[in-house]
């Protein structure tokens, strides 16, 4: 089931989550939700894998047949796992983590029943704490899809044709994401927060507020998924944010560029300097220990001394974030907020995005993704960051 050369990533990766449960005296843990259940065992399965406080994982699985490997059991419903338990002498958990905020109320209630234990503990947020710390294995994945993600924007200015609409434009972008490799789907936590591939933002559509937790919304194809691109006539003196899903291996990059039809206005090009200097202060300041709400508050000052403060993250509705972590989902831990309790630590990657959204212009300003380093951040990201004319 797990890849014998990646074994000892995947033992790496026990072991901290092993250590987070003893730290809040939990027995076990059962982890039900797919992108959790890759992240263990390094297979999308239907089941569960229940890893205790000490010792190896078990893995249960009901869907697909066929995987083999060392504790693969196969299992037709929840409530036959005590009676397993019991016939291989793992002790039933007392203190029991379960992904609280990721299982619908029914499962939930099936493996209480089930398991019946003492206390039930909230497994979702210890496993996002224990996975924004990246393993070599993850940091060299983000590394490839860096590298494909980079290649796709190098083509960007190709997909473009005068007349096209802001739609136009994505499906010929999503077409080359495609032909380099992009799984097409865009992971994401937590609810309301479904997308296709990304996000393009053309002119007045950028500053159309949505009910989705990203930095900038748009209007979107319908009222049913009101994110992104509309139907925006391409225009010249339009600025054009593309802000397309890195989602070229499992662990993901985060990356924006602006591109105008014809010339923008001089404070265009002027808020989008400002966002490119916030890049180079943060990256300066970042490091093991830097707190995640002083990055934001540096971001904010800079926007503030440059008088765009009413236009940074949005003008109708003003995203109250900078930046996040980055991973098997677009957005994991931490989160550059003001509210933030979190610091960066070694082998975290987050994504930064100080955006402008000018009003009759559109977006501007780029986001990078980047790794804390032992002493600093590497930007892994390195497309240009200057706005490119279309035309």
């Amino acid at each position: 089931m797990i890849r014998q050369q990646l074994l000892s990533d995947y033992r790496l990766k026990w072991n901290r989550i092993q250590e987070a449960m003893r730290q809040i005296g939990a027995d076990g843990c059962l982890i039900a939700s797919g992108v959790n259940l890759f992240y263990v065992s390094g297979t999308m399965y239907s089941g569960y894998c229940y890893l205790p406080a000490e010792g190896k994982p078990y893995f249960f699985v009901k869907r697909p047949n066929g995987l083999t490997g060392e504790n693969v059991l196969y299992i037709r419903k929840p409530e036959q796992l005590p009676d397993l338990f019991r016939e291989r002498a793992i002790p039933l958990p007392e203190r029991l983590l379960l992904e609280a905020d990721e299982l619908t109320y029914s499962e939930y209630s099936r493996l209480l029943a089930a398991f019946q234990p003492k206390e039930a503990l909230n497994a979702t947020a210890l496993l996002r704490t224990v996975r924004r710390v990246k393993t070599a294995w993850e940091i060299e994945q983000t590394r490839i899809c860096a590298r494909r993600h980079e290649a796709v924007y190098r083509e960007i200015p190709a997909c473009y044709r005068p007349g096209m609409t802001d739609l136009e434009f994505q499906f010929e972008i999503e077409h080359k994401m495609r032909l380099h490799g992009s799984m097409g789907l865009f992971r994401a936590f937590g609810p309301n927060m479904d997308i296709f591939m990304g996000s393009i933002l053309a002119g007045e559509n950028a500053e159309t507020p949505s009910p989705f937790d990203f930095a900038l919304g748009g209007a979107g194809m319908d009222a049913s998924c009101p994110l992104g691109a509309n139907g925006t006539l391409l225009k010249e003196g339009m600025a054009v944010m593309v802000d397309m899903a890195g989602n070229y291996t499992p662990y993901m990059t985060d990356m924006t560029r602006v591109f105008s039809v014809g010339k923008l206005s001089d404070e265009a090009y002027r808020a989008h300097q400002v966002s490119i200097r916030i890049h180079q202060a943060i990256a300066e300041t970042a490091r093991p220990g830097t707190a995640c709400a002083d990055l934001y508050q540096q971001a904010l000052q800079i926007a503030t001394e440059e008088g765009l403060a009413e236009n940074f993250m949005g003008t109708k509705q003003q995203a109250k974030f900078v930046g996040h972590g980055v991973g098997l989902q677009i957005n994991e831990l931490p989160v550059l907020t003001p509210r933030s309790k979190e610091s960066l630590e070694e082998n975290m990657v987050f994504a930064l995005e100080p955006k402008f959204v000018l009003p009759g212009i559109g977006a501007v300003g780029i986001e990078n993704s980047y790794l804390v380093t032992s002493d600093g951040v590497e930007k892994l990201t390195l497309s240009p960051e200057e706005i490119i004319n279309l035309i």
